[in-house]
């Protein structure tokens, strides 16, 4: 099982918010997930990044791999380096 930490797309039409969750990356966008970790607001002025550092460390740690927007949201918010 390829386990992904990515972003799932939730708000109105024009007005996204995400949500940062670990995956399976054989599952749609918007669909099941394992665990949701944080949550990512791009509407708001500066964008709000919040996510819990511990959980990402351990899902890295168990092989989890985060996409290239995730990979850049985390080393913004300092969660990896």
């Amino acid at each position: 099982m390829a386990v992904k930490i990515r972003l799932r797309r939730m708000g109105a039409k024009k007005a996204p918010f995400y949500r940062v969750v670990v995956a399976d990356s054989r599952f749609p966008r918007d669909g099941r997930f394992i665990e949701e970790i944080g949550y990512y607001d791009p509407t708001k002025d500066p964008a709000v990044i919040k996510i819990d550092e511990e959980k990402v460390q351990q899902w890295m740690a168990n092989g989890a791999q985060p996409t290239d927007t995730v990979r850049a949201l985390l080393k913004k918010s300092g969660a990896i380096k």
